[in-house]
């Protein structure tokens, strides 16, 4: 690491040169990931992974205030399973690994390392589930899975990855339907309040949806260089993979009817959403919620008697109210640890030295904009927890407006193809806000003749116009176009 500001600073590539670089060098020197001998996936290190876990621990609860519980399924799946649903199989050939071999013994039947786990899920249900009063079964699990990716970046496409997936089975259309809803509405608050990341809800478009699925919605989020992140998605499955696996269970009227199934999932490509919306020149820029150290305490001049005590009390106040804090009393510098912590994105650092005590004060720094705020410390107890979580506040709030504010100046709405490449080639990437047909081949053509692919048709429609902004014929529906990661 290095040993001040300035060359921190100069250690990471600027974004607006090359923002590829740029993430690349926060990840590592942030110490966040690892490269391994494989190609394609990473050491997730103890930073990042505490990251992860604050999410898991948000979400999991989240989850289970709407009742679901966690489950967990093998790792591997028969090929003869995964055969059983058509579409299914189809969209995930390509990125599947396969095991051929049991030790020594070739496999009769060769096993797929889980891309996605529905046909688990639905081999279980067929054995469990036999009549109306078994449902619903509302499961989720947090595991890893495989893709085979061709092309892979830290967090945002890994040839494994940790995420949560939820499954869910239930005796109508309605009531899945309305879990689908709900689920995207789960992830979209999560974001946007823990994560400080605004996203537009949507549902994504027929050649867009999750292989199987009759329908796919999803939360697509803005980065700081105006291309989309899918964060999120929430499927509904119909009784299709119900037929294909042979569940059915009696009904109230004593009939044998197909129940309907959902899944939905986020991964830790969150985390490098959370990188790309926040992030500055100086590293991570994190959410309260979710860093791992919220507040960090740097004595200054701390061989000075009474520095280390009165930092140390500082400490036990936040630990006591609940705040992840923690107090750097190494023999590093003042100036590399303000840049050691700025580059980890802890969102607020408190200074105590031996003129803030003379005065009964500590100062705090908020990282998103260096704000400085003197504290009171002449009552450590609740009142000072309540002020350094108002700060907290304060940089959760900050980082929200700043990413909207990012994708509303980034957000285009065009009525023709010519306005997309004009708005794209004076403004550089962002949303595109366009009226389409329903026809894939319009979907196709937007793409092909300007570069931005559909995200999803937003839940909250709008109508710029009444014609496609490919084929002038009447539009059904507004949608987001972008290009992604």
């Amino acid at each position: 690491m290095a040993k001040n500001n300035s060359k921190m600073v100069e250690a990471i590539t600027s974004m607006d040169e090359d923002f590829a670089k740029w993430y690349t060098d926060i990840v590592k020197k942030a110490e966040l990931i690892e490269y391994t001998s494989v190609k394609g996936c990473m050491v997730i290190r103890p930073y990042a992974y505490a990251i992860w876990e604050n999410i898991q621990r948000i979400l999991d609860g989240m989850f289970k205030e709407t009742g679901h519980e966690n489950v967990c399924m093998p790792m591997f799946i028969p090929e003869s399973l995964l055969q059983k649903e058509k579409d299914h199989v189809e969209g995930f050939a390509p990125e599947v690994a396969w095991v051929t071999h049991g030790g020594s013994e070739k496999l009769e039947d060769r096993l797929c390392v889980r891309p996605t786990s529905e046909t688990l899920f639905c081999e279980h249900y067929s054995n469990i589930i036999h009549s109306y009063r078994d449902l619903p079964k509302l499961y989720n699990q947090w595991v890893s899975v495989v893709r085979w990716e061709k092309t892979t970046r830290p967090f945002l496409r890994s040839r494994e990855f940790l995420w949560q997936e939820g499954h869910t089975i239930h005796a109508t259309a309605e009531e899945a339907i309305e879990e689908t809803e709900r689920m995207l509405n789960v992830y979209a608050d999560f974001c946007e309040n823990a994560l400080a990341m605004p996203v537009v809800k949507g549902r994504k478009t027929d050649s867009d949806k999750f292989a199987g699925a009759e329908s796919t919605y999803a939360i697509e989020a803005l980065m700081h260089d105006g291309k989309a992140l899918q964060a999120g998605t929430s499927h509904y499955f119909g009784d299709g993979f119900a037929k294909a696996f042979d569940i059915m269970y009696t009904d109230k009227n004593n009939k044998k009817v197909y129940p309907h199934q959902t899944s939905w999932g986020v991964t830790t490509r969150l985390i490098g959403a959370i990188i790309m919306t926040h992030g500055d020149d100086s590293g991570l820029v994190l959410p309260p919620a979710v860093a791992p150290i919220q507040a960090v305490i740097v004595p200054i001049a701390q061989h000075k008697e009474g520095v280390l005590d009165k930092a140390g009390e500082l400490y036990e106040s936040l630990k006591k109210y609940g705040i992840r804090v923690k107090l750097d009393d190494t023999d590093n510098s003042p100036g590399w640890k303000f840049a050691e912590y700025e580059m980890k994105g802890v969102p607020v650092r408190i200074e105590i030295g031996p003129k803030d005590i003379e005065n009964g004060q500590c100062v705090l720094v908020t990282r998103h904009d260096r704000e400085k705020y003197t504290l009171s410390i002449n009552d450590l107890g609740e009142a000072f927890g309540k002020l350094v979580e108002e700060k907290l506040e304060t940089v959760r709030q900050g980082i929200y407006n700043k990413a909207l504010e990012n994708r509303e100046k980034r957000t285009y709405s065009c009525k023709t193809l010519d306005e997309i490449s004009e708005a794209l080639e004076k403004n550089g990437d962002g949303f595109i806000k366009a009226m389409w047909c329903g026809d894939e081949a319009c979907e196709d053509a937007v793409k092909e003749k300007t570069g931005v692919g559909s995200r999803c048709m937003p839940l909250e429609q709008e109508q710029i116009s009444d014609k496609c902004v490919c084929c002038g014929k009447p539009a059904k529906a507004l949608v987001y176009w972008g290009k992604a990661y």
